[in-house]
């Protein structure tokens, strides 16, 4: 059983060798993807303003994009008010549909940039990398098959070096390269299992959910919008306002417009919480599109244990949850593949060498002499 085990160990990360380097490379890199825009875009990512300082009328903020850039429509926004982060408005160009992104100040009303692809920006690039391969729907589904092999990795590889932490720290530096090796191998993989684990379960869960959503919902893809699908008349401060009042404090980080025809408003938010796993955006607020009515308030609070577990998996895939050391601690193990893959292939090399060598070797007794 263990020998199969161990074959089927072997193969899984030969053939998921490449993605897995990608997946681990750029996952650590994304771990810290707010710093990295911040210091190679301080004139985008940040603001300068005095605490004194509100943010301006939600309204008068979507009115400048939607007339400075009026070949777009509105598809979502992402609100800061740290008096540090500039605004983020997700706009979708009307020829097309294809989705850009702008920043703006939400203190003056100044965009501070004009729209880019949402992959436009290096660490956008390499999260699209790390996501889908660049190979859009395709990547996603080969995103969830990677992420059940990594699975699989990590659990059969606790189950075949589950002796290895008796000597966990124990590494024979003088011993034969291969020994060697194989403890450096053992060491990271144990250590390392319990992240990977985590990030195999959030990580598949997330393409895994995209590809569902892709095949139920856009079995046909939906006509272009060339007008917006909610009211003029709607008061999306007084929205936003209002969503503070419907969930017991509440407080709103994101929201989308109506960008596909069942599609309303929907604010999404953060509630004070005992669980320090629950995210940003683990509560609902949804209003009619047309109306402005309340339709929906979900409190994470309030909300099954299935739903509050799902929720924490945005925390736990990026490392976030106790803020500068838990991303430390997830972007070193989460390297971890990227030298589980190098020391594994010595060792696959090690034993091609060896099969080799046995198949040439002829014993002296069945040597012909002339």
């Amino acid at each position: 059983m263990r020998k199969k085990l161990f074959k089927w160990h072997s193969i899984s990360a030969l053939v998921a060798l490449i993605p897995m380097i990608i997946i681990a490379i750029t996952g650590s890199i994304l771990v810290f993807k707010v710093e990295i825009d911040t210091w190679l875009m301080p004139e985008y990512m940040s603001v300068n303003v005095e605490t004194a300082h509100s943010r301006l009328d939600l309204n008068t903020l979507i009115k400048q994009v939607t007339t400075t850039h009026s070949d777009y429509l509105m598809g979502s926004w992402e609100l800061f008010d740290d008096k540090y982060r500039a605004d983020t408005a997700y706009i979708i160009k009307k020829e097309t549909g294809d989705w850009y992104k702008l920043y703006l100040d939400q203190y003056t009303g100044e965009l501070l940039s004009t729209p880019v692809s949402v992959t436009h920006d290096i660490t956008d690039w390499l999260l699209s990398l790390h996501y889908t391969f660049l190979l859009d729907f395709t990547g996603t589904v080969l995103g969830s098959v990677f992420a059940i092999i990594l699975l699989f990795l990590g659990i059969s590889g606790i189950i075949l070096y589950r002796q290895f932490w008796k000597k966990l720290f124990t590494l024979r530096f003088k011993a034969a390269k291969r020994i060697f090796y194989s403890d450096v191998h053992k060491f990271i993989g144990i250590t390392s299992s319990p992240v990977l684990i985590i990030l195999a379960i959030t990580g598949g869960y997330f393409n895994i959910s995209a590809v569902v959503h892709e095949v139920s919902e856009h079995i046909e893809p939906h006509p272009l919008m060339t007008k917006s699908l909610y009211s003029n008349e709607l008061d999306f401060q007084f929205l936003m306002d209002k969503s503070k009042q419907d969930i017991l404090g509440y407080k709103p980080t994101y929201f989308i417009f109506p960008f596909e025809p069942d599609l309303h408003i929907t604010f999404f938010g953060e509630v004070p919480s005992d669980n320090p796993l629950t995210s940003e955006y683990a509560s609902t607020v949804t209003y009619d599109r047309t109306t402005g009515n309340l339709m929906s308030a979900y409190d994470i609070r309030k909300a099954p244990l299935i739903n509050v577990v799902v929720d924490t998996f945005r925390k736990l895939h990026f490392g976030y949850f106790a803020g500068l050391p838990s991303k430390i601690v997830w972007c070193v193990l989460g390297l971890s593949p990227f030298w589980l893959a190098l020391t594994g292939l010595y060792f696959y090399w090690f034993r091609v060498r060896k099969k080799n060598r046995r198949k040439s070797y002829i014993p002296p007794r069945t040597i012909q002499h002339n």
